[in-house]
């Protein structure tokens, strides 16, 4: 269960991430997760919103560039050790973790993390076939029904 990931590229320059979020905030579309990382020219601002098809077009209305990328949301107890149960196992499996961003649900036992691997569809069918829990796209990006 791969869900998407929007990439901003963003320029190095005071208030370009407030457009951004104003864009999104006034089309009515809520962050779910974010992570940003900068080079000396510019940034990537990753993001995980509860209407990815409304993002799309309100950025690239308002020139933003945009990438798409297949992240998977793994659901990670919150405590001593889980994180690193999942880094163990794909680490045994030969998959190599790319990135990785978390945020924490209304849940108080358990942080999501999303991560970009380099064997994305065999993580997702060696972490769902040995008890960890691969979060659906709708549940990760907050169905709004």
């Amino acid at each position: 269960m791969k869900a998407e990931q929007l990439s901003v590229f963003l320029e190095n320059r005071a208030g370009r991430l407030a457009e951004v979020t104003h864009t999104l905030a006034e089309a009515g579309v809520n962050i779910r997760a974010l992570s940003l990382a900068d080079t000396s020219d510019f940034g990537i601002l990753r993001l995980i919103v509860d209407d990815q098809e409304k993002a799309k077009s309100v950025l690239k209305e308002h020139s933003f560039t945009l990438g798409r990328t297949s992240v998977v949301a793994v659901q990670v107890p919150d405590t001593p050790g889980g994180l690193d149960s999942v880094l163990q196992f794909v680490s045994q499996h030969g998959i190599n973790v790319e990135y990785m961003y978390a945020f924490i649900t209304r849940e108080a036992d358990c942080a999501i993390m999303i991560f970009r691997f380099d064997k994305t569809d065999q993580a997702v069918d060696l972490l769902k076939g040995n008890g960890f829990t691969v979060l659906p796209p709708d549940q990760l990006f907050g169905n709004k029904d």
